[in-house]
């Protein structure tokens, strides 16, 4: 059993920059691979980030690849999610997701409660 935690979201202005955290309990968190998920209102959840176990592969959402980046500390059992140079249509909640490497959201086994990214004009 994986519980994840997320935390850093809020408001920020276009262009801002903010870093999402996803703590893990248990003592597997190094067995999965993580993602982190967004839904705006109104949308189906969206894939945007994947990391592997070891952390030394990651694929991204087209339209956030060189604005966002993810990361893990194994050691801490948290996996990270940078945001630079935030758009208006960054705004949704965000998940992150313990399960495979993959970019489809029914590959994860355990999620988050998700966190709010508001990103205004």
């Amino acid at each position: 059993q994986v519980q994840l935690v997320e935390s850093g979201g809020g408001l920020v202005q276009a262009g801002g920059s903010l870093r999402l955290s996803c703590a893990a309990s248990g003592r597997t968190f190094s067995s999965y691979g993580m993602g982190w998920f967004r839904q705006a209102p109104g949308k189906e959840r969206e894939f945007v980030a994947t990391v592997t176990s070891s952390g030394d592969n990651t694929y991204y959402l087209p339209g956030v690849k060189g604005r966002f980046t993810i990361s893990r500390d194994n050691a801490k059992n948290t996996v990270y999610l940078q945001m630079n140079s935030l758009q208006p249509e960054d705004t949704a909640v965000y998940y992150c997701g313990a399960g495979s490497f993959s970019i489809h959201y029914r590959d994860y086994r355990y999620w988050g409660q998700g966190t709010q990214v508001t990103v205004s004009k």
